[in-house]
């Protein structure tokens, strides 16, 4: 699994990087065929109170690609509801590639 972790307007440090990295590992527990993830966190120099800080992830698997992110005043939050949504999207993908149960053209006859 290729893994690239960088930062827009802020640096990543390497508490940052084991974070994410120990996050991501539970993307590959459940589906170990991630061929690539790039994650790109960054702060917004908006005003706003809420969702300066954002996380996105873009992670190619074999048989698709799939893109989430989020918005947090904590970064750390950010990327916690974005593993998350990652997670969800990573069950859904490998449940459609093992949905066995549907029937064969021929019995429907």
């Amino acid at each position: 699994m290729n893994l690239t972790i960088s930062g827009h307007h802020l640096e990543v440090t390497p508490a940052l990087r084991s974070y994410v990295t120990g996050k991501l590992d539970r993307i590959t527990r459940h589906f170990d065929q991630v061929v690539d993830v790039k994650v790109l966190l960054s702060i917004e120099n908006q005003k706003e109170k809420e969702g300066r800080q954002k996380a996105e992830c873009n992670i190619h698997v074999k048989g698709s690609d799939m893109f989430a992110e989020s918005a947090h005043e904590d970064l750390y939050a950010a990327v916690d509801e974005l593993v998350d949504k990652l997670d969800r999207q990573v069950v859904r993908h490998k449940d459609r590639l093992q949905n066995h149960h549907h029937e064969s053209p021929k019995r429907l006859m």
